[in-house]
Parts: structure tokens; C-alpha cells; sequence
């Protein structure tokens, strides 16, 4: 049996935004959410953050710095549509 959640959870992407912005954006992008989609920092490092949402669902993002750009990995189970929302408002990286 095919786990079709198993695409949907990690998402990432390369973006021109500084690592420590792009967290800084993931923690207001979902501060500013309505109802079960809000999410708040639960913890803050310097290559990540975690979020909690109503219940016990989680926010993961990690960035990297890799070739001038930024890669940021975000996971999720129940948040996807959100975190796929918040990783296409990055500026892409430019392409070498």
C-alpha cells in the first residue's frame, strides 16, 4: 500500500532569502493564519524552528546555506497546504 501523505509532508525549495529571514518569515506566516491553520514557535534555532498548531500538529522548517543560496526543508502532516503556500511566497534562488 502507497502512503499518499508521504510526498506532501517534506516540501522544500532554494530561495535567494537569507537563512535567518526565511525563519523569521515561516514564524510570521503562521502567526498571521486564522483558526486551526495558526501555528506559534515552540522552538528557535539558528538553522530551524518548530511550530505548534492547535492539538498537537507540528511545523518543522530547516534552512541551509548551499552555492549563495538557501535551501529551507519544511514538514508537516496536517499543515502542507500551508507550508507549500508559505515556501512559493520565497524569492527563488537564481539558477547557476
Amino acid at each position: 500500500m502507497t502512503n499518499i501523505q508521504a510526498g506532501r509532508t517534506l516540501q522544500s525549495v532554494r530561495t535567494s532569502m537569507p537563512g535567518p529571514e526565511v525563519l523569521a518569515a515561516v514564524v510570521d506566516f503562521f502567526s498571521r493564519q486564522s483558526g486551526i491553520y495558526a501555528a506559534f514557535p515552540e522552538q528557535i534555532g539558528t538553522n530551524h524552528v518548530t511550530l505548534r498548531g492547535m492539538g498537537i500538529e507540528e511545523v518543522a522548517v530547516g534552512v541551509a546555506a548551499v552555492d549563495g543560496a538557501t535551501e529551507v526543508s519544511a514538514s508537516s502532516y496536517m499543515f502542507d497546504g500551508q507550508v507549500a503556500m508559505f515556501l512559493a511566497s520565497l524569492p527563488p534562488a537564481e539558477e547557476k
